[in-house]
């Protein structure tokens, strides 16, 4: 089988859920048989150059780089409000990307177009047009989801007026291209559902996220009181839940227990979180190993409270033997059990006693992180998961 993979940014390094996501699936194709083809946009948020590739990133039989300025302009964003498409989308289209698609399907015959999320769903007219390949939207989240939830969580004001108005916008769309594809690929059984309550009826299956478990190793830690969080400070579902903890919980935690210590790392963090200077939190910024950072923590704590889809380091971290303490909505498709492989809480009264819970009880965070690898192993190994795609894909 010959595919043929978009994705909006390059998929390496591997610091993001999205960059693993695509790049863990692409091997494991790979190691089973496929042959597959790589048109990645390289957009100005997140330049990569090829050059930097190491050795081993040697799945991919073509690799190909458009380059695109996806910035978020001004003037394009206030004229944008004069018309009812999604701002959100319209950032990445580019007719420079439009027309190596078209050259590469007139060039070669491809089975599958295996489309990366919902922004690169411009291209379906290109593909029909061009190739008689079978496309797959890989979903990562439900996308407007997203954008609603932060509007949601935001005080009344110009701001959130403009955030409802494009989660709106983007949603008509992620709706109206629902039954353009040949088969919906989902990354959770939660987001499946919503997309079909929304009128999706084309084919579908739950692909979720998967690990190349030999990568994750259980590691030994010495404390419990020994928390961290890492994500991209970039992306304002992570910045809100970080400063809803910072606020809201640590200063609970640290009345407890004046010895626990909280690491933040993740890339672009904003001045203030740079600057940051309470007791007890360290501000690592970029870390260039995040399954060393992850590793070299006892506890992971995810206080998400907007987002959608699933976190691919809520995975890493159970695969080490993290003890995970999320709110409900970050462990959202990670059908794990509470209070034996992870911890659950959604206020910040009910996040903070969880953290004080386990900060001097390392046999309780111990046995929970174990409890966790072992769930990893059993539901998120990548070759499974690989398998049941591509048996979805010749069913086509």
């Amino acid at each position: 089988m010959k595919i043929l993979q978009l994705t909006k940014k390059f998929p390496f390094p591997l610091k993001d859920g999205e960059a693993i996501a695509v790049t863990y699936m692409a091997k494991a194709l790979n190691s089973l048989g496929v042959e597959l083809t790589l048109l990645s946009m390289n957009t100005s948020k997140h330049p990569f150059d090829i050059k930097s590739l190491p050795g081993d990133f040697n799945h991919y039989k073509g690799i190909h780089l458009v380059d695109i300025d996806n910035r978020i302009k001004v003037l394009d964003a206030f004229m944008n409000l004069f018309s009812n498409k999604s701002y959100h989308i319209e950032r990445f289209v580019s007719p420079e990307f439009e027309e190596k698609l078209k050259t590469l399907l007139q060039s070669e015959h491809f089975d599958i177009v295996q489309m990366e999320t919902l922004y690169l769903a411009p291209y379906i007219e290109t593909v029909r047009k061009y190739s008689k390949a079978k496309i797959c939207m890989r979903s990562h989240n439900v996308e407007h989801e997203i954008w609603k939830r932060i509007a949601d969580n935001m005080a009344l004001g110009a701001k959130k007026w403009y955030l409802q108005l494009l989660s709106s916008r983007l949603e008509n769309f992620e709706i109206s291209s629902l039954n353009q594809y040949d088969l919906m690929a989902a990354i959770t059984q939660r987001d499946l559902n919503f997309f079909k309550n929304l009128g999706l009826k084309i084919p579908s299956i739950v692909a979720p996220i998967g690990l190349d478990l030999e990568n994750y190793n259980l590691k030994k830690h010495k404390a419990a009181a020994d928390f961290c969080f890492i994500g991209s400070l970039d992306w304002l579902p992570n910045i809100e839940g970080v400063k809803w903890l910072i606020e809201d919980v640590w200063p609970k935690v640290i009345e407890k227990n004046p010895a626990a210590e909280f690491h933040i790392a993740g890339r672009n963090s904003p001045d203030w979180l740079k600057n940051l200077r309470i007791k007890g939190i360290t501000v690592h910024g970029e870390v260039s190993d995040a399954v060393e950072f992850i590793s070299s923590h006892q506890c992971m704590l995810v206080p998400l409270l907007s987002g959608s889809g699933m976190r691919v380091k809520i995975l890493e971290g159970m695969a080490m033997g993290s003890l995970i303490i999320s709110t409900t909505l970050g462990l959202e498709g990670i059908a794990a059990t509470a209070a034996e492989e992870v911890l659950i809480a959604d206020s910040a009264a009910d996040f903070a006693e969880a953290i004080i819970s386990v900060a001097n009880d390392f046999e309780k965070a111990s046995a929970m992180g174990k409890n966790a690898a072992i769930f990893i192993k059993q539901h998120f190994d990548n070759r499974q998961i690989a398998k049941e795609l591509l048996e979805a894909y010749n069913q086509l």
